[in-house]
């Protein structure tokens, strides 16, 4: 189980990472993009259950047994997605994190955001950025930004794919 898990783990974090990096190089960086891609590359939480389920454990899976796998994958890729952006920000010298807050209010200002208003905001984004350069504070925010969505396909993948009936074993 811990081989499979490191595989689906290690193959859906590449594939986050990888496809939303090269979106941000590219110049498409949306945020529904982000999220799509997630779910496509969670997929393999579903895939990896059912694969054990059929193939290791005779077409019977415990629901706990099912979420552990889910969420072995979900932390692998996890730490693969902070791993590789980790990377990703230490090659171009950090300037994402200037170019996010530039993006942040260049919108605000062309949403008529002015004056003191403005100033503030843009005190927040400067907040932002110097708390973004804090490992301690940037690393868990990265992977707050996937584990979720695993937690979820986990959650439902197990739930579709457990069956605890012996009956089935006998199929």
């Amino acid at each position: 189980m811990g081989k499979m898990i490191t595989v689906f783990g290690v193959i859906a974090g590449l594939v986050i990472i990888g496809i939303n990096t090269l979106s941000l190089e590219l110049g498409f960086g949306y945020q529904w993009l982000g999220f799509l891609v997630m779910f496509i590359a969670f997929s393999s939480i579903f895939v990896a259950i059912k694969q054990y389920r059929d193939q290791v454990q005779g077409g019977v899976i415990r629901f706990a047994t099912a979420l552990t796998i889910g969420l072995g994958i979900t932390v692998v890729a996890s730490v693969v997605y902070v791993a590789v952006w980790e990377a990703y920000c230490w090659i171009t010298d950090y300037a994402y994190i200037d170019s996010y807050t530039r993006a942040l209010v260049e919108s605000e200002q062309a949403a008529g955001l002015t004056g003191a208003e403005l100033e503030a905001y843009i005190a927040e984004t400067e907040k932002f950025k110097a708390e973004y350069a804090n490992p301690l504070i940037r690393l868990p925010m990265t992977f707050i930004e996937i584990f979720p969505i695993g937690l979820l396909v986990s959650v439902i993948s197990a739930a579709v794919l457990s069956n605890s009936n012996t009956l089935a074993a006998a199929k």
